[in-house]
């Protein structure tokens, strides 16, 4: 067995914070060092919680849209790693699930990370993630997405593609009209690279 395939499965066997959640552990991800693409999530939902699978819901199809993916590539671990913030359903809260647990990201993410030598593209998904992995630079995800074009083209801040976030993409149309072509564009790129 690999190192890499070793780390994936403890982290698949992670029960750091199992007292916490409503469901109990059941960390979903996907990852292979191959991977060209990264997406950074927040926590799976309810429906991933019981299904086992990154993005099998409604937010994943309107992901897989923005991207101009297949399923069938989309889940292709050694061309799309899918990482989120929480690796566990958090449970659900007044305006939707509640925020990713905070001990997943220092106990696997970096050393996680430290496995995805191919990538191409980064895509950060909503406002955990973006805090994390933009530090200083985030201040609100609409701020963020709007200057995408400083960190193009190795790491893209998306909005969450949840449909809680309609209104938002309402107002903010400049996101499907300028961001989202050339969005497919590289995503295209990198998979053929």
């Amino acid at each position: 067995m690999t190192k890499f395939s070793s780390l994936l499965n403890e982290v698949r066997d992670c029960t750091i914070c199992a007292s916490e959640l409503p469901l109990g552990p059941r960390p979903v991800l996907q990852m292979h060092p191959k991977a060209k693409i990264l997406i950074v999530g927040q926590a799976p939902g309810r429906k991933v919680h019981e299904s086992g699978v990154p993005f099998d819901d409604a937010s994943g199809k309107r992901l897989r849209e923005w991207l101009g993916v297949t399923s069938d590539v989309f889940y292709d671990p050694e061309q799309v790693a899918i990482l989120p913030m929480g690796f566990c359903f958090p449970g659900s809260g007044k305006s939707g699930d509640l925020a990713p647990r905070s001990e997943c990201a220092p106990a696997w993410r970096e050393e996680l990370l430290s496995h995805l030598s191919q990538l191409e593209i980064t895509i950060v998904l909503g406002s955990y993630a973006q805090k994390y992995h933009f530090g200083e630079a985030f201040s609100s995800v609409t701020d963020l997405v709007k200057s995408w074009r400083t960190y193009w083209p190795n790491i893209v801040p998306l909005p969450h593609p949840s449909p809680r976030n309609n209104i938002w993409l309402r107002k903010n149309p400049w996101f499907e009209i300028e961001l989202l072509p050339l969005l497919r564009q590289r995503v295209s790129e990198s998979l053929r690279g």
